[in-house]
């Protein structure tokens, strides 16, 4: 991931195309130049459209600027970023600061390109790439543009699930007061879940969780873990949002999620991260397992942490 920052002082954070999916975009794009060149060559000479050398050879040189810079220049253009190679692989080329690219930026790429790529077969563009954190190739730089990934693999949709254990507690939430904003923060906290650190896991997940408590009531239960409580109110949200359009739609809506035991009896996920000491050993201790007389009740004030 990298971060680009807009006209608008905005910090956006996009995913950089990794070079095997630049490579495999390059390749379909030189592809589809190379049929166009040998379509046209071969049509000039079928049909006799040029019968003098010197405007045969004046014709083929426009032919290949066209082809191998307009081709490029062309498409980026009209589709914002996109060749049909990159249009494939789900790429586009966008600003530095995050805004679509320009026909001089297009420009700049495909004179690049015939350098790069059609004279020096790629070395140029490919130590650029290894060279730079952004992976931009020589024409990028110059151009002052990046290639991102459009087609992201969405690594949230497992963790936006309703714990069986919070189900019933759930389904009593008051939620219209909650932003889109913080919503989406806790959305985008839990995709990235599983990538952070311990430490990071906790003190963002409690922050986050704070949030979000301030706008949903009633308070959740005793030892909830943070990305357990944001998964529990995302996933109730979600299904509340599911009924609004089954019922708009005249179908049936989905039903709820069946009640699990106890939350302390049985925890569909890890245990809740330990706090964090530097230069110490973390201070939570697994607490020996119970059965409790009576399921937990809300503790009141907000976000209950783990105890």
């Amino acid at each position: 991931m990298s971060e680009v920052v807009t006209g608008d002082a905005v910090v956006v954070e996009v995913r950089v195309a990794q070079m095997p999916s630049r490579a495999v975009a390059l390749i379909i794009d030189m592809a589809i130049q190379m049929i166009v060149l040998i379509a046209a060559y071969v049509a000039l000479e079928a049909f006799f459209l040029v019968t003098d050398v010197a405007l045969f050879a004046a014709v083929s040189i426009v032919l290949v600027v066209l082809v191998i810079v307009g081709y490029p220049v062309i498409f980026e253009t009209l589709s914002r970023g996109r060749s049909l190679g990159k249009l494939a692989l789900g790429l586009r080329v966008v600003s530095d600061d995050g805004s679509p690219e320009r026909f001089r930026q297009a420009l700049f790429r495909g004179l690049a390109g015939l350098v790069e790529f059609w004279m020096f077969s790629g070395a140029p563009a490919l130590i650029s790439s290894l060279v730079s954190q952004r992976g931009k190739r020589l024409g990028d730089i110059f151009a002052g543009t990046i290639v991102i990934a459009e087609r992201v693999p969405r690594s949230a949709g497992h963790l936006i699930v309703m714990p069986p254990q919070l189900a019933a507690w759930a389904a009593t939430l008051e939620l219209s007061q909650l932003p889109e904003e913080v919503a989406m923060a806790a959305r985008q906290y839990l995709s990235r879940w599983r990538d952070l650190s311990p430490q990071i896991q906790h003190e963002m997940g409690m922050r986050i969780a704070a949030q979000v408590a301030a706008f949903v009531s009633p308070a959740a239960p005793s030892g909830v873990p943070a990305h357990a409580y944001l998964s529990a109110v995302l996933a109730e949200r979600r299904r509340r949002d599911q009924v609004r359009l089954a019922q708009r739609n005249g179908m049936t809506p989905p039903a709820y999620a069946q009640p699990g035991p106890p939350f302390q009896q049985q925890a569909p996920y890890p245990p809740p991260p330990m706090p964090y000491q530097p230069g110490g050993q973390p201070s939570y201790q697994p607490p020996a397992p119970s059965v409790p007389e009576s399921p937990p009740q809300a503790t009141p004030g907000g976000f209950a942490p783990p105890q």
